[in-house]
C-alpha cells in the first residue's frame, strides 16, 4: 500500500469497489471469501490502480476529460480491438470515488504484467505485433475518436519538471530540446495530416502489457488513457529514444521494428531507414522521459541514475542539431 496517509482512503476505497465486483452484495457464496488484501499496483497523479484477486480498479485523473475516456473505454471493449487491448469489466460510464475531488474509476481483468527481472524475457516482438494491429485496425466508433495524447502527455511532462525545479541550469538542456520540437510535437499543433488517421496506443512501453487470462494468455495492451487517433511512428518513439540513447539494446530494438514492419505497421516504411518517420517523435519522448526523470530525482532528492542520465544527455545532444536538421526532421 502507499505511505502516503492521505492516499489511503482512495486505496482503500478502490480496494472494496473491486472486491464488491468480484463478490457482488447479496449473491450467496458457497464458501467464505478467500481473496487475499486488496494489493497497490500504481499510484500516480494520472492514476491509481488496486487489484482485488482478478480485479482491478483504476482511478483516473479527476481533471480527466470524461467523454474522451467514455470513448476510448468503448475502443476497448469493441470486438474488432479483441485480442488486441485488455476489455474493461463494465461497458463505458465509470463510476465515481468518493470525497471532495471525485475520480472516475474503470474495472479490468487482473494480468500478468512484463517481469522487470527478466529482461532477456521482453516481449518487444509481441508488443510491436499488437502495435501493427492496432494501427491497421479502422476506428469502429461511429464518431472520430479522440486524439491520441502522446504530445499533450510530454508536454505535462516538461511543465512538471519546470514546475520542480524552478530557475535550476539541469532543465536547460531539456527545454532547449523540447522547444526545437515542431509544435504539433509539443501538443500545440495538430500533426500533419498524413500522419494523424490512426488508432495509436499513445503511452507504449513494457509497463503496458499484460498476459490475460493469467498467467500464461496472450500479450495484450493496457490502459488506454492515452489512445486515439494519431501518428503511429508516436507508438515506436520511446523504443526508437532508449535505442538512440543506448539505454535499448540493439538486438532488442531490431527485433521490435523487424516485428512491427513484418506485421504490416504503417509507422515506417517496409524495408529502409525508418528515422525520418521516427525522428520527432523519439526526440520528444527523449524530452519527455528526461523531464520526467529530473521531476523524480528533484522530489526524492537523489542525483539522476545511469539510464536518466543517459536520457537526459540525450536533450543535451538534440539541443545541438542545426536549426536546419531540425526543419528537415519536422517535415
Amino acid at each position: 500500500m502507499s505511505d502516503s496517509p492521505a492516499r489511503q482512503p482512495l486505496i482503500r476505497e478502490l480496494g472494496a469497489l473491486a472486491h464488491r465486483l468480484h463478490h457482488p452484495p447479496g449473491i450467496p457464496r458457497a464458501t467464505p471469501c478467500a481473496c487475499a488484501p486488496p494489493q497497490l499496483l500504481a499510484d500516480r497523479p494520472d492514476g491509481t490502480v488496486v487489484r482485488s484477486g482478478p480485479v482491478v480498479a483504476k482511478a483516473h485523473a479527476a481533471d480527466i476529460d470524461r467523454l474522451a475516456l467514455a470513448a476510448r473505454l468503448a475502443l476497448a471493449s469493441a470486438p474488432q480491438l479483441a485480442g488486441i487491448l485488455l476489455a474493461p469489466l463494465t461497458s463505458p460510464g465509470p463510476v465515481d470515488t468518493a470525497g471532495p475531488a471525485p475520480r472516475p474509476v474503470t474495472f479490468w481483468p487482473y494480468g500478468t504484467p512484463v517481469d522487470p527481472k527478466a529482461p532477456d524475457a521482453a516481449p518487444w516482438a509481441d508488443a510491436a505485433i499488437l502495435l501493427a494491429r492496432l494501427h491497421r485496425t479502422v476506428s469502429p466508433l461511429p464518431f472520430p475518436p479522440p486524439p491520441m495524447r502522446g504530445p499533450v502527455k510530454a508536454a505535462r511532462a516538461v511543465a512538471r519538471m519546470a514546475a520542480a525545479l524552478p530557475g535550476d541550469g539541469a532543465v536547460l538542456p531539456v527545454q532547449a530540446a523540447w522547444h526545437a520540437l515542431p509544435a504539433w510535437a509539443r501538443g500545440e499543433a495538430a500533426p500533419p495530416a498524413a500522419r494523424s488517421g490512426f488508432l495509436c496506443h499513445g503511452d507504449l512501453h513494457l509497463g503496458q502489457l499484460v498476459r490475460h487470462p493469467a498467467p500464461d494468455g496472450p500479450w495484450l495492451l493496457i490502459d488506454v488513457d492515452d489512445a486515439g487517433q494519431g501518428d503511429p511512428a508516436w507508438d515506436l518513439a520511446r523504443p526508437a529514444a532508449w535505442y538512440a540513447a543506448g539505454v535499448l539494446a540493439p538486438d532488442d530494438w531490431l527485433l521490435f521494428l523487424d516485428a512491427y514492419r513484418s506485421a504490416g505497421g504503417p509507422a515506417v516504411p517496409a524495408t529502409g531507414d525508418p528515422w525520418p518517420q521516427l525522428d520527432v517523435p523519439a526526440r520528444a519522448l527523449t524530452v519527455q522521459t528526461a523531464a520526467v526523470a529530473l521531476a523524480k530525482c528533484a522530489a526524492e532528492g537523489r542525483e539522476p541514475d545511469e539510464m536518466e542520465q543517459l536520457m537526459i544527455d540525450s536533450c543535451a545532444r538534440i539541443a545541438t542539431f542545426p536549426p536546419e536538421l531540425a526543419d528537415g526532421c519536422a517535415s
